[in-house]
Order: structure tokens, then C-alpha cells, then sequence
């Protein structure tokens, strides 16, 4: 009787052994899902990052309240005074987009630099325009100009949008 017993035993151990590892499997996926960060929270712009954002976009939209008097210099196709704008009261329209585009979330940068790349070389065609004295060269510039500022715009924190009423 002891002999048959034995396989029986064998079989009992070994299914018992094949458990323990299903319950170390199981418990070791738990606390390795447990300890993977899951919890971890989203990241956020800092305040004094978000204060910097705020400060740049004042400047950025002042510029784009220009946009009224630009269209006006482009319809009388007046070259100087276009050229003039671009490179007096627009000039800083550049550094405020790389100032934002450094303090926004790793996430929303590369939009944002392609926002502001588009928005740099409308400025730059509006330019070139200007100084060729191209009248239909100037008008489609200027087109893209205010649709650059428009889309640019809307890279700005929901918090920013608010706070310089842009919602």
C-alpha cells in the first residue's frame, strides 16, 4: 500500500509546488505594478514659470494688437512704415515665443516651436515683401502673419488664457 501512495504523493507535491509559484508570480506582478509610479502625478508649469509664460504673452499679444495697424500700411502698400512695424514694435515677437516655448511642458514644445517657426518666417516674407515692394507678395504674407499669431496664441496655458482674458 505504501508503494501505491507514492505516486500519488508526487503528484500531490507537484501540484502544490506549481501554486506556490502561481502565488509568487501573482504577488510579485502586484507590487511591481504597485511600485511602478502609476500614481505618479502629471506634470505642471511652475508658478514662477507660469508668471514668466503670463509676463512674455502680454508682450507677444501686444504685438498682435497691432495687427489692425499693419493690415492698414499693407492695404496702402506703404513699405517704410510696414518695415518699420516689423522691426520696431513686432521685433520682440521672437524672443517672447522662445521665452514661452522654454517654460511650457515638454509635451507642448515641439507644437510650439513649429507654431512659432511658421509665425517667424511669415514676418520674415512680410519683410522681404516690403523691401521688394511687392504688393501681392505683401498681401499674402500679411495673411499668414495674423493667422500665425492666431494659432501661436492658442499655445498658451488655459490658466494664461484666462488670466490675459483669451478665452
Amino acid at each position: 500500500m505504501a508503494f501505491a501512495s507514492q505516486p500519488a504523493f508526487a503528484r500531490l507535491q507537484r501540484l502544490l509546488r506549481s501554486l506556490m509559484a502561481l502565488a509568487v508570480a501573482v504577488l510579485l506582478s502586484v507590487s511591481v505594478t504597485a511600485c511602478s509610479g502609476a500614481s505618479k502625478a502629471a506634470p505642471t508649469i511652475s508658478p514662477e514659470d507660469m508668471a514668466l509664460i503670463t509676463r512674455q504673452a502680454e508682450g507677444f499679444l501686444s504685438a498682435r494688437d497691432r495687427l489692425p495697424e499693419l493690415s492698414a500700411l499693407v492695404k496702402d502698400r506703404n513699405w517704410v512704415f510696414t518695415r518699420n512695424l516689423i522691426h520696431g514694435p513686432m521685433q520682440e515677437v521672437n524672443r517672447e515665443m522662445s521665452y514661452i516655448n522654454q517654460r511650457l511642458l515638454p509635451a507642448d514644445r515641439a507644437d510650439a516651436n513649429k507654431r512659432a517657426d511658421k509665425l517667424k518666417t511669415a514676418l520674415a516674407q512680410l519683410d522681404e515683401a516690403a523691401r521688394l515692394q511687392d504688393g501681392e507678395g505683401l498681401r499674402k504674407a500679411y495673411i499668414k502673419v495674423a493667422s500665425g499669431f492666431g494659432l501661436y496664441a492658442q499655445v498658451f496655458p488655459p490658466e494664461v488664457q484666462e488670466a490675459l482674458k483669451q478665452v
